[in-house]
């Protein structure tokens, strides 16, 4: 299996590294690439120096099998034609093809099949808020279907890059310090802060972000749900917490939903509040699954369910999704 990286250097191709390594996938040859200013620096990959290529319009990708493609969505746009030309599949983390009716949308413990069918030669993986909802909303999509989705998404620095994140340590560090705090990857200060603000803002009031939730969570799961998010960055470092709220058409028990999400898949039940045990984004940055917990009816409606859920944002919300797509398509090649 030839693999190629895009976007080598950032935070979520440093984790697609990672995340190849530790689970062993199948790798002969592995090529990196990256922008001109990333261009010529050296990563060690399984003992390996490897040197990362400019990503130029040329026939490099030939003899690829799967290519990681995190470079943000103006790149994947116009290098997917050079990375598919000869038969590449291309895996992309962008929001570029997402909705693209030609380019499957998946997440593998939810709808892995869709991989297969693939007319563009492109697989586009979700948005991490997304991704980390939808497998938990497919655990209790299996006992009753879903009508309504409300989410609020309590985003760490991690989903705006690594550049995001040393910001907001540096940002921490002048507070305490008395300096004055610098504001670059941000609307505001996110240290001690909280921003209720992702991506741009919509003519319907909603932001990009909230509406990716909407549209791609439909996409994902065959559904005719309705989504309506509210997407908030907090001054975590890495891993996304959401507070979801679910109507069913039928109602689902709370034991029913312990059950669901205690067995399904790449979901870990973590839910004895009166031991103080739920998920923390501090605690679980690094982990590979989606925890879950608080886990209660809701009060103003008997067909509806609340919950919390917690996910590493780099991890399942990005690399490693991209990683199982691949290792579902070898195993179904």
């Amino acid at each position: 299996m030839n693999v190629a990286i895009v976007g080598a250097s950032g935070a979520v191709g440093q984790e697609f590294l990672k995340v190849l390594d530790e689970r062993n996938f199948p790798i002969d040859e592995l090529s990196l690439f990256g922008s001109s200013r990333s261009a010529g620096t050296s990563i060690v990959f399984r003992g390996k120096e490897h040197i990362v290529k400019e990503l130029k319009h040329n026939d490099d990708f030939k003899g690829i099998d799967i290519a990681f493609v995190s470079a943000g969505g103006s790149t994947s746009k116009e290098f997917a034609g050079d990375i598919t030309r000869f038969g590449t599949v291309m895996i992309d983390n962008s929001s570029a093809f997402r909705m693209d009716p030609q380019v499957p949308l998946v997440v593998p413990e939810v709808n892995p099949e869709d991989a297969l069918i693939r007319p563009k030669g492109i697989i586009a993986n979700p948005n991490c808020s997304t991704i980390i909802m939808v497998v938990a909303l497919n655990a209790i999509e299996k006992i009753s279907h879903i009508k309504k989705v409300y989410v609020s998404t309590y985003q760490a620095a991690s989903g705006a890059g690594a550049q995001a994140m040393a910001e907001l340590v540096e940002q921490y560090r002048q507070s305490l310090s008395g300096e004055e705090v610098k504001v670059e990857k941000f609307a505001y200060q996110l240290a001690f802060n909280l921003i209720p603000h992702i991506d741009v803002f919509l003519e319907n009031g909603y932001t990009k972000e909230e509406m990716k939730m909407f549209e791609e969570t439909r996409k994902i799961m065959h559904s005719d749900l309705l989504c309506s998010a509210t997407c908030v960055r907090v001054p975590a470092l890495r891993c996304h917490s959401e507070s979801i709220w679910v109507q069913t058409e039928s109602p689902v028990s709370v034991e029913q939903a312990r059950k669901a999400f205690e067995s399904g898949d790449g979901l870990v039940l973590m839910d004895e509040p009166q031991e103080k045990v739920y998920p923390m984004p501090l605690y679980l940055s690094g982990k590979d699954d989606v925890y879950v917990g608080r886990i209660r009816k809701d009060l103003a409606d008997e067909n509806a369910l609340a919950f919390w859920v917690v996910s590493d944002q780099i991890r399942k919300g990005a690399a490693l999704n991209a990683v199982q797509i691949a290792e579902y398509l070898i195993n179904h090649s």
